[in-house]
């Protein structure tokens, strides 16, 4: 290669600019792109003279924060030969327009609060703000991650922000719109940057690569769009990643393999092989996947994201409109989301969504990733939440279940019923006993003759009785009341248990061998596990202690302190005591206590402190009545 065709190469190189800087808008008409709310808002501000002092900007990375604070900055010093004034029309470039978009205007200071923090950067600020603009209309302030100021810094701000002089103005940006504090925000105008649509995105993508001259296909595009996560910056450079990667084109194949993904027709085929619950295809699935170089976090994260599309769809079928799906996913994604039920679609999305970071933190990856596919099968067919519940309601109140479908001639009586091959009885008994009815799906229940012989019953579930109809068991020591564990434990002397026990613990509802509760906020986690051992070491049966979302009872501290403060109030209103506490000026009543003697005559003792004038405390009497 000669000395001139490697200079040229050299001069190319250097004078590269990456998509995301070379088509950064320049105006508030590129900004339409996802952010047209608030470019019609400065819009009618800037055509009616409402120009605020200051702005923030705020949204996630890569939706054009800083961009739009130096538009904003140009079309407040535009200025040409026709326009001398703030105006949103910035088609012809003015005269600070070009140093104020490369950042180099002496009038437009833009400042990183991420590396200037302190109060010494603001006082700067403040010291400056009195002089007016070298050449442009406005003194224009940008602060860059304005969340990252100190607490004194956003003070000795504040005075200024609120009563900046006319020739400045103030454009913050932050993604921490929260760690801003509510006195600066209440001095700004504010506007929300939204993310950019993967529609708008692809868009976006087309025109450019149409002015670059490259070839794309749409699937691609879309890939892209999707792992841009709504940010223009980060959907650019990635395109820039694929062209490169892909030699000078952006192919579906290349993207694929540069973004880790799994072919997304391949996903659709994982979903449909779990939804029928074929472990055995689907794992095959998987691997066949893993083989090509898909991740596995990966994997399972496109298999919620297309869960999460066939439910949207199921309930919004204008969802199929977003040019980020592959028409595969489209046509397939209507045909599940008319045919797989609600209940199978959200067990699937929450078994996901505790698979998926499982998988990340495996140190065996594509392990984990087939259990959580296993179990994801073998859930398919489950009954509902609630259809198991009403079914074992039904059995337990003794009705029969739904009357099966006629058998065919000459069969055993029992017929199939639903997709999952089911079988069911009519049998009927009171009270009915349990057995489990076997099938290809979902084992369900149905009643059988309590007096069936025990013969009959080889290789099945012993049969139970209902529920209400078991014996309650029986307690070595009486257990009734919060109190009564509470005496357990002094007597089992467990001071630790019964500590927590009075302070933490409100009782829902208690019977022989159930506990159910709500726990103080403060509570040891293990207080349940603790009580529900002692529980059945102290008593010799067995016990359940449930947490309850009931507000409950009183804890036995709270019951002691409300009783005490009751006998303190009607301890006041004694005339005795109002006397003796009116006779010495600063006694207070610190004790009441009710004795029961043998006479049966309820006395009431009355502990009284008082403080002499000196402010030294005096023996107090007790008094009874």
């Amino acid at each position: 290669m000669s000395d001139d065709t490697l200079q040229a190469s050299s001069n190319k190189s250097a004078a590269y600019r990456v998509l995301a800087r070379k088509y950064r808008p320049k105006d508030f008409s590129d900004l339409m792109v996802g952010q047209e709310p608030m470019v019609r808002t400065l819009t009618n501000a800037f055509e009616t003279g409402r120009i605020a002092q200051a702005y923030m900007l705020t949204g996630v990375r890569g939706v054009g924060k800083t961009t739009t604070a130096r538009i904003l900055a140009r079309a407040l010093n535009y200025k040409i030969a026709d326009i001398d004034k703030p105006t949103i029309d910035l088609r012809v470039p003015g005269e600070h327009c070009q140093a104020i978009m490369e950042g180099r205007h002496v009038d437009v200071i833009e400042m990183d609060a991420a590396s200037h923090t302190g109060i010494d950067d603001i006082r700067e600020i403040i010291e400056q703000v009195r002089y007016r603009p070298v050449s442009a209309r406005y003194k224009v302030y940008i602060i860059d991650e304005v969340h990252m100021l100190s607490t004194q810094a956003f003070n000795g701000l504040l005075k200024t922000l609120e009563e900046p002089p006319e020739h400045v103005k103030f454009i913050f940006a932050t993604t921490e719109i929260r760690k801003v504090p509510i006195t600066v925000l209440s001095r700004c105008q504010r506007f929300d940057l939204r993310r950019i649509s993967a529609g708008d995105l692809v868009g976006l993508f087309t025109t450019i690569l149409e002015k670059e001259g490259v070839a794309a296909e749409p699937d691609a595009l879309a890939m892209i769009a999707r792992a841009a996560e709504g940010s223009a910056r980060d959907g650019l450079s990635l395109l820039d990643q694929a062209i490169a990667h892909g030699g000078g084109a952006v192919e579906t194949a290349a993207v694929r393999s540069m973004l880790g993904l799994a072919d997304r027709a391949r996903i659709v085929d994982l979903f449909e092989h779990i939804v029928k619950g074929d472990v055995a295809a689907a794992l095959a699935e998987f691997a066949a996947q893993y083989e090509a170089g898909a991740s596995p976090p990966v994997v399972l994260t496109d298999l919620a994201d297309f869960t999460h599309l066939v439910t949207r769809m199921k309930f919004v079928p204008d969802a199929a409109g977003d040019q980020s799906l592959s028409e595969i996913e489209r046509r397939r994604g209507a045909e599940f989301a008319g045919s797989v039920a609600v209940t199978t679609l959200s067990r699937m999305w929450q078994m996901l969504l505790k698979g998926i970071p499982e998988t990340e933190a495996s140190s065996r990856p594509a392990g984990a990733a087939e259990m959580v596919l296993i179990r994801l099968a073998h859930a398919a067919h489950l009954p509902a939440p609630e259809d198991a519940a009403r079914r074992l309601l039904e059995l337990s109140n003794g009705e029969a279940p739904p009357a099966p479908r006629a058998a065919p001639s000459g069969g055993s009586g029992v017929a199939t019923n639903g997709p999952a091959q089911q079988t069911a009885a009519t049998e009927r008994r009171d009270p009915p006993a349990i057995r489990p009815q076997q099938g290809s799906g979902a084992t369900m229940l149905r009643p059988v003759p309590a007096a069936q012989p025990a013969e009959e019953t080889v290789g099945r579930i012993e049969s139970r009785p209902a529920p209400e109809l078991a014996e309650k068991p029986a307690s070595k020591v009486p257990v009734n009341t919060l109190g009564d564990i509470a005496e357990l434990c002094t007597k089992n002397r467990d001071i630790r248990l019964r500590t927590l026990l009075r302070g933490f613990v409100r009782l829902v509802k208690l019977e022989p061998g159930r506990l159910e509760i709500n726990l103080g906020d403060d509570a040891p986690k293990s207080l349940v596990g603790d009580l529900q051992k002692r529980l059945e070491e102290w008593t010799g049966i067995r016990w359940m202690v449930i947490l309850s979302r009931e507000a409950g009872e009183p804890t036995l501290v709270e019951a002691e302190t409300r009783a005490q403060e009751a006998r303190v109030a009607d301890a006041r209103q004694d005339p005795d005591v109002a006397a003796i506490l009116q006779r010495f000026p600063g006694a207070k009543i610190t004790d009441v206590r009710i004795k029961a003697p043998e006479a049966e005559v309820e006395t009431i003792e009355v502990v009284a402190v008082a403080e002499s004038a000196e402010g030294d405390i005096l023996p107090g009497d007790d008094i009874e009545h």
